[in-house]
């Protein structure tokens, strides 16, 4: 990932908690092996190549990730997922200060990490026999936590079929297959029934979308009126200037090193989900205030502490 590189005044991390209207290691992969995912040894350069083309250092745009973003994100998780898994855990996000908190000094990036995903649970205020809808669910780390943590029965939603069979393995050792499961599926299109959820959660992953507003009607499309979507999503704050060269650069490596069809600013996200039907009950720049710097893993001085 390039976010070492980011100047972390222009990236933020928004939780926000909405109402629809009337770590481990365990299981880790040996890299050596080979990768995850179903690209061949053989072809790993290959694909890696076709990657890059979509962003802009390889003379790519943002219409062409937005128009191919199903095959850009699915070859970078082909590609990144197993090194995720060795080096982060099973867990593919951030873990932050303020509100929980999520980060106190001295806690371990595995305890944080666990400690952000309780407590959006505790914000949606899950309970046993609610049915959840985990979006972009990765490998189910977030999924299996939260389940346990809850006693809910998720679903986790993703479209990267390594992915999916990585988890559906990762839930059969943790014992929680008859209560977990995962759908192949584009959160763009989903394969669920209006109001099938009593609520939805993302982390990180909306992200990924190439239309924020389309994303957001689905989830609201299929939670329950009522019912509540909470998210962690990444966002340009308002420091960014489109028309800085260098700030451009910076967005544009994020993007490569993320996966990203665009990084979206946080009032084009709220608005998004204004506009997707959701009422924003809060919302909180959690790049802010922090004891311990959001990016702290990612540095080199210290990540392997954590």
């Amino acid at each position: 990932m390039l976010l070492a590189e980011v100047d972390l005044t222009i990236l933020l991390c928004l939780v926000f908690i909405l109402k629809k209207s009337v770590m481990s290691k365990t299981g880790a992969l040996d890299l050596a092996s080979g990768l995850g995912g179903k690209i061949k040894k053989q072809e790993v350069q290959s694909a890696v190549e076709q990657y890059e083309k979509y962003h802009v250092y390889h003379g790519g745009d943002e219409e062409a990730r937005k128009t191919n973003y199903s095959d850009m994100v699915n070859k970078y998780y082909d590609l990144a997922t197993s090194f995720y898994e060795f080096g982060w855990g099973e867990s593919f996000h951030f873990a932050h200060s303020q509100l929980c908190p999520c980060r106190w000094q001295g806690e371990s990036l595995r305890e944080s990490i666990k400690r952000h995903e309780h407590f959006l649970a505790l914000q949606l205020g899950l309970k046993s026999a609610m049915k959840v809808l985990d979006v972009g669910c990765g490998i189910g780390g977030p999924l299996r936590e939260i389940a346990r943590f809850s006693s809910t029965s998720i679903t986790g939603l993703n479209n990267n079929e390594y992915q999916i069979s990585r988890g559906e393995e990762l839930n059969r050792i943790a014992g929680l297959s008859q209560t977990c499961n995962f759908v192949k599926a584009d959160f763009m299109k989903m394969p669920f029934s209006d109001s099938t959820f009593d609520a939805i959660y993302a982390i990180e992953a909306t992200c990924h979308a190439p239309d924020a507003v389309g994303c957001y009607k689905e989830i609201y499309r299929v939670l329950k009126p009522g019912q509540c979507f909470a998210a962690y999503e990444w966002c340009m704050t308002k420091h960014y200037d489109p028309k800085n060269q260098e700030h451009q650069k910076l967005k544009a490596e994020i993007e490569l090193g993320n996966g990203l069809p665009d990084v979206r600013t946080t009032d084009q996200c709220l608005e998004a989900l204004k506009l997707a039907g959701f009422e924003v009950v809060m919302e909180k720049d959690l790049a802010l205030d922090s004891p311990v710097p959001w990016y702290l893993p990612l540095d080199t001085s210290v990540f392997l502490d954590n």
